[in-house]
């Protein structure tokens, strides 16, 4: 029999690793482009030039101004499904440029 010097279970290790070389941004920004993609829609998707996070604020880059004036007044409701989706209050901001 092998001996086991360590309890934790292989998710416990990966969320230390995660947080030890702080990967999460990372991690959440793939999985925000993944549910961009389903939640927003095609056509908003198309139009959408790039997301990325930078020190908890959520950018999103969007190629036509009408839609980017439509986005930036439904910053907050954006913010609460993506931290929803995330199950964490990760998103401290959302910027529409």
């Amino acid at each position: 029999p092998v001996k086991r010097h360590n309890d934790q279970s292989i998710k416990e290790v990966l969320q230390q690793l995660v947080e030890h070389y702080r990967w999460k941004g990372r991690l959440h920004q793939s999985r925000i482009r993944e549910l961009w993609a389903d939640r927003m829609g095609t056509t908003i998707n198309q139009y959408t030039r790039e997301i990325k996070i930078i020190r908890r604020k959520l950018y999103i880059t969007i190629d036509a101004s009408a839609l980017k004036q439509e986005l930036h007044y439904g910053r907050d409701k954006i913010r609460e499904m993506v931290n929803e989706e995330l199950g964490e209050d990760f998103i401290e901001e959302v910027v529409v440029r």
